[in-house]
């Protein structure tokens, strides 16, 4: 059903409902670590635009990232929120009206750095609208990827995991008919949607766009341009069809780094009712980044031990001459670090073995979690001749997703790599924040005199 024609009303509402299943009360006891990083770079502070996003770290109770007391852009529902880390992009001058995840842990560790007051822990197909406070600007949806990404098992938007997109949308429907259908939503997934089932899956996601009363258009943006990690990733923008849009955001055509080829040929599979509701988004040029991965890197991490001399050697066994000349163009320097990855390849005569796969550019490869099909990233040190290594550090994997060190991490490394490894990076939300999202919903506030 088409989106009801109505301004956000109710901008005043602070806070959920006190829903059921929201995690309450102090997390004592709880797997969150209070540790945090000895040491910040200084060189993090300029990419993670700190101005926008300046969080206040407070030392015991739930030591949630409270907002400074400034002006506000508009509210917003958060789905699929694991770590809080759109929330960390869209920063203090957006108000978090209701945000869900259904994963216990995640929503430990949101709870710890963001506070209780928004959260409910719940899987999405129970949640109603009755939970849903007021009416939010804009709703950001990281809905699962493992169904879409090229390393999961093919089932698309008819899985398990990445069919929860439904019952989201069942949500914003609902929303709609209740006259609170948000201006702006926000879909993030892996670039494999793009292609999922032959270019099926997205379709369907921009028909339920289109036949939801909005208008749409996708961008790939790869975080590279913002953090020493590369992580390209799938961004659906749809404005609601009463809400105008700047001229200015608009292009006749694809234009740019963020219109790649697979987007292009994604679109050309479309029909031509859906092309109509189709906006080539203009984004500016993304800023010149200047921080290394070499930055980010902690020299003696407390839960990433080196490994033995024994332990690295087999690991450059497992390298192909194409990676072990890779290594050894590396140990002409006088200290590099790379990263590593271990994969399943063919070798000469067809066998499956494990090879490990190196960079040294100064860029992480995508972090990725096993339930996406990716073994963990390792740091490689190479002073001269002599070549270390380890797993790369929850801080480190914190950091390249943008998050301050001030974030709290759970203690166990497996879950606060699962948890940084599949959220969004937080400058990507906070560009596409300043330069699309806040320009549209402070386009619509001015017209409404509000």
């Amino acid at each position: 059903m088409e989106a009801k024609q109505r301004l956000a009303p109710g901008r005043e509402a602070t806070g959920a409902q006190g829903a059921q299943g929201s995690l309450e009360g102090s997390l004592e006891g709880s797997s969150v670590s209070m540790a945090r990083a000895s040491h910040s770079p200084q060189a993090m502070r300029r990419f993670l635009n700190c101005k926008n996003n300046s969080h206040r770290f407070s030392p015991g109770g739930h030591n949630q990232l409270k907002s400074q007391t400034i002006d506000t852009v508009g509210n917003f529902y958060e789905f699929f929120a694991g770590a809080g880390m759109a929330r960390a992009g869209l920063g203090d001058r957006w108000r978090c009206l209701f945000a869900n995840d259904f994963d216990k842990k995640k929503a430990e560790t949101y709870t710890f750095n963001w506070g209780p007051d928004n959260l409910l822990c719940r899987d999405v197909r129970d949640v109603t609208t009755s939970h849903l406070t007021g009416t939010a600007d804009l709703v950001w949806a990281s809905f699962p990827c493992q169904d879409l990404s090229l390393a999961g098992g093919g089932a698309g938007l008819k899985g398990e995991r990445s069919s929860t997109f439904w019952p989201f949308w069942s949500l914003i429907k609902a929303l709609a008919d209740e006259s609170r259908a948000p201006a702006v939503i926000s879909l993030e997934n892996v670039c494999g949607t793009l292609s999922s089932h032959g270019g099926k899956d997205f379709k369907a996601i921009c028909k339920a766009l289109r036949d939801g009363g909005y208008r749409f258009g996708a961008l790939v943006i790869d975080a590279v341009h913002f953090v020493p990690q590369s992580r390209p990733r799938l961004l659906i923008i749809a404005a609601r069809n009463d809400v105008p849009v700047p001229s200015a955001l608009c292009a006749q055509e694809s234009t740019g780094i963020f219109h790649p080829r697979s987007l292009r040929n994604a679109f050309g599979k479309l029909p031509g009712n859906l092309k109509e509701s189709w906006i080539w988004w203009r984004l500016p040029e993304p800023p010149s980044r200047d921080v290394g991965l070499s930055k980010l890197i902690e020299e003696n991490p407390h839960d990433a031990p080196w490994h033995t001399e024994a332990e690295t050697k087999r690991l450059m066994n497992m390298m192909s001459d194409v990676n072990l000349e890779k290594l050894r163009s590396a140990m002409g320097e006088r200290r590099a670090i790379g990263t590593a990855y271990k994969r399943t390849r063919r070798d000469e005569i067809g066998r499956k073995v494990q090879r490990a796969e190196v960079r040294f550019d100064d860029i992480a490869g995508c972090l990725r979690t096993p339930a996406g099909g990716s073994s963990r990233q390792l740091i490689l040190f190479v002073e001269g001749s002599k070549v270390r290594s380890r797993l790369i550090s929850s801080r480190e994997t914190a950091r390249l997703m943008g998050l301050a060190d001030n974030y709290v991490l759970p203690k166990s490394y497996n879950q606060a790599y699962h948890l940084t490894g599949d959220g969004v990076v937080v400058p990507v939300v906070r560009f596409l924040a300043e330069a699309l999202i806040e320009p549209v919903v402070l386009h619509v506030v001015e017209r409404s005199g509000k």
